[in-house]
């Protein structure tokens, strides 16, 4: 992961300072404040500032003082009711703000979650890095028949090795071209005096979309579970799913209580249809159900035998 100058700098800086605070604070957060997880090849998750933990969820809840009850385990036990029959509002007292840098196309897709507040690196303003993200041969697939928005196979190691040079090629003489459209090399120095200089905001629209961006990124807990609910499934594209993996292993030091109830009733959890519910009982009951007297889709039936592990 490349930190340049200034990243280095503010982050020694902040990691130095310590403040005295009356309000709640996480130990296991405090750990790793300001301190970047490295995600693809050039990104990064840091947490900069945080307010409330599991306590503020059982405070919201009962609207009650001080660090909920004395007695740990009903405080667990609420967060888990809370969560379990979905009452947002406490988890909504949690919010925390991250710094992230990530690929443009990317950010394009985390921008889909509106419930959060952004702001980002401006191109316009400031000249963007030279730093693009190229995935690993693994990582390369064939467009999915079945799927539209997924991958299938593996490409061969000589079709990877040809589309890492390609993508490589294009993202380098990219910069090149935005460099020369600005008129300045990677020190700042002027290539053509003679030459006038494109306006950057003018200048970015070239540039590919593996290139990196940064931003901080602040949003409340019930809406960060919405977000790593569909980011950290295993359905999710590769390149936002390993964000909000790198997102979930914090929210387990930041509200222990809280991560342990997103777990078992929303991410490894399932939300049942009626006929799904109706399908459930009836076999339970020993009766046989064909997918055409369900009332399910194809589609919703195959989904609900996968989720029984049962033959499709």
């Amino acid at each position: 992961m490349a930190l340049n100058e200034r990243q280095h700098s503010e982050i020694v800086g902040q990691s130095k300072s310590v403040s005295t605070t009356k309000r709640a604070t996480v130990q296991a957060l405090e750990e790793i404040l300001y301190e970047p997880v490295q995600v693809l090849d050039h990104g990064f998750v840091r947490v900069i500032d945080y307010m409330g933990d599991d306590s503020a969820i059982v405070q919201a809840a009962r609207v009650s003082y001080g660090h909920g009850t004395k007695k740990v385990n009903e405080d667990q036990g609420l967060i888990n009711y809370l969560m379990r029959h979905r009452h947002t509002t406490p988890f909504e007292m949690c919010e925390i703000k991250f710094h992230i840098k990530l690929p443009l196309f990317v950010s394009r897709q985390w921008l889909r979650h509106r419930t959060a507040n952004i702001n980002e690196y401006s191109a316009r303003y400031s000249i963007l890095g030279s730093e693009f993200y190229l995935p690993k041969p693994e990582h390369l697939a064939k467009q999915s028949s079945s799927n539209r928005q997924g991958r299938e196979d593996v490409l061969s190691a000589e079709e990877a090795h040809y589309v890492l040079e390609l993508l490589k090629s294009d993202a380098e003489q990219t910069y090149q071209h935005y460099q020369e459209l600005l008129n300045e090399d990677g020190e700042g120095q002027v290539i053509d005096p003679n030459r006038p200089a494109l306006a950057r905001e003018l200048a970015r629209m070239n540039l590919t979309l593996n290139y990196y961006t940064e931003w901080y990124w602040k949003i409340d807990l019930h809406n960060l579970f919405h977000f790593l609910s569909l980011r950290a499934d295993g359905h999710a594209q590769y390149e936002i799913r390993v964000y909000a993996e790198a997102i979930l292993k914090i929210v387990k030091r930041w509200v222990p209580f809280a991560y342990e109830a997103f777990l078992k009733y929303r991410l490894n959890g399932a939300h049942m249809s009626q006929p799904a519910l109706a399908v459930i009982k009836s076999l339970l009951s020993g009766k046989s159900v064909e997918q055409s007297e369900s009332g399910l889709s194809l589609r919703e039936w195959r989904e609900l035998m996968v989720l029984l592990g049962r033959d499709v």
